[in-house]
């Protein structure tokens, strides 16, 4: 029997494997892929609306608080602004190489220091569908692969979202370069978070 462990290893090497032609990719390779995924949120928008109603309606019987509730909901008007905030993200300057100190040496060497991609990026976030978006572009714009571990009261949401990301990226990037960790419970944290050499950065954000 494989384990969530194992799982989550073999997501993280697939990652690794993606993260490498990714970091070396063009600009315009890497805002083709956002311009893909964005599009991708129009198109699929019923399946993800769906998978949303899903999780709002579960959310309800268990009784959570309204106002987390409506953090976590989404109608066609959200879809369509997260798809222009990942839009507004491939317009913004490449971080990948920048320049960000130069300076010459008594040798006549110029020393510069540049930015370069992490690699793979670990993400543990509350239930808020529109993060698994905006992380997921922000990941691939700085050419890192990136694993989502988000909140339980929204997995069906971060679902479709995820499939239809990496369906929509695949013709320009490696889609597994975009993952959802497929385990809600906590063990599946520890393990993202203890898997040391695999895991370049990871970032536990909210509750």
């Amino acid at each position: 029997m494989i384990t969530a462990h194992e799982t989550l290893k073999s997501q993280v090497r697939a990652a690794r494997q993606a993260t490498r032609a990714l970091a070396a990719s063009s600009t315009a390779t890497r805002n083709g892929a956002l311009g893909a995924l964005a599009a991708a949120l129009e198109e699929r928008q019923d399946e993800v609306l769906a998978a949303n109603r899903k999780d709002v309606a579960t959310a309800r019987k268990s009784r959570l608080d309204e106002h987390v509730v409506e953090r976590m909901m989404l109608n066609p008007r959200r879809v369509g602004e997260i798809a222009r905030s990942v839009r507004d993200v491939a317009m913004l300057p490449d971080p990948v190489g920048e320049v960000i100190e130069s300076r010459m040496l008594p040798s006549g060497l110029r020393l510069e220091r540049r930015r370069v991609p992490l690699g793979v990026i670990g993400v543990i976030y509350e239930s808020r569908p529109n993060v698994t978006v905006d992380i997921a572009a922000l990941c691939l714009k700085a050419g890192n692969a990136v694993l989502l571990r988000g909140g339980s009261d929204a997995f069906a949401s971060s679902k479709a979202i995820v499939d239809a990301l990496r369906g929509a990226i695949a013709s320009v990037v490696d889609p597994d370069a975009v993952q959802l960790v497929q385990t809600t419970d906590r063990q599946g944290v520890i393990a993202l978070l203890t898997l040391n050499g695999l895991v370049d950065l990871a970032i536990p954000r909210g509750g």
